[in-house]
């Protein structure tokens, strides 16, 4: 079954700047209804959506969120769906690549725990069990879910969480009852902030001057375009609980019986014959 974007309603995080600002372009082209757009990015936020508005008419709307905030985020999802009748897409986009002693308790409660949180309420507003018509959630992993590095442990950590949460959420015992997909899309290294000296973190002083250049070792970096374009891709074909990779500019690639045969592997010594 194809999904289209036309005329839905979206609501996606971390999405002032980088992958998530492109995403957001893509998906005015695409011919959405409405996108709220939330970051901590305030002025960049604002700027964006009086540039879109300009060009595509009153589309967008920004709104100054940190999703680790819930009373506030979860205000901003129910006004959302106040003001436009409902709601059709969340994508849960923020994240934090930190993993220094002061900053990684932020980065798995923006990662792991917001994305979660916005996860369940997004099924429960949209879901067919509780009155809605059903709908789709987007968590955007990391191939540093399908790879394992000493570098940056901790955001290893969170992004496996993510994969590992969305393909279960995701699975057909749920979706046969909320009619709301769960998709996970895995990023490869992409050309943004996230990836620069000002933004990595990391608690091991040895790799404080060389965390970047370690990550880079065997990656291309990808155009956040070509990251965008992949996850409003994997949108259209995706079942619930598929997973999708994209990486090196390439188009987006479903990933899920991979992720079922490592899974597979992982499990064969743990149920009982």
């Amino acid at each position: 079954m194809s999904h289209e974007w036309k005329d839905k309603v979206v609501f996606i995080t971390g999405a002032a700047t980088g992958i998530g600002e492109s995403v957001v372009r893509i998906l005015l082209d695409e011919g959405v209804k409405h996108i709220a757009i939330l970051d901590i990015a305030e002025e960049a936020g604002k700027s964006l959506q009086v540039e879109l508005n300009s060009k595509y008419g009153n589309k967008t709307k920004f709104y100054r969120s940190d999703v680790t905030n819930e009373e506030h985020f979860l205000g901003i999802l129910n006004a959302v769906v106040q003001e436009q009748g409902g709601i059709d897409v969340v994508i849960n986009n923020a994240a934090l690549m930190n993993d220094s002693i002061g900053i990684y308790k932020k980065a798995i409660e923006v990662n792991v725990t917001a994305l979660i949180t916005s996860t369940l309420k997004a099924i429960e507003i949209m879901g067919k069990h509780s009155g809605g018509k059903g709908g789709t959630v987007i968590n955007v992993s990391s191939v540093a879910a399908l790879t394992q590095s000493h570098v940056m442990p901790i955001y290893f950590a969170t992004k496996s969480a993510v994969l590992q949460f969305s393909n279960c959420i995701g699975r057909p015992e749920h979706f046969s009852k909320t009619g709301v997909r769960v998709l996970t899309v895995c990023f490869g290294a992409t050309d943004t902030a996230l990836l620069t000296d000002e933004k990595l973190g990391t608690f091991d002083k040895y790799l404080e001057s060389s965390c970047l250049d370690q990550l880079k070792k065997g990656f291309i970096f990808q155009r956040k375009e070509s990251a965008a374009q992949g996850l409003v891709d994997s949108y259209k074909k995706g079942e619930s609980g598929s997973t999708w990779l994209v990486v090196n500019n390439l188009p987006v690639q479903e990933i899920s019986g991979s992720v079922a045969e490592a899974y597979q592997i992982l499990s064969q010594n743990v149920y009982r014959l």
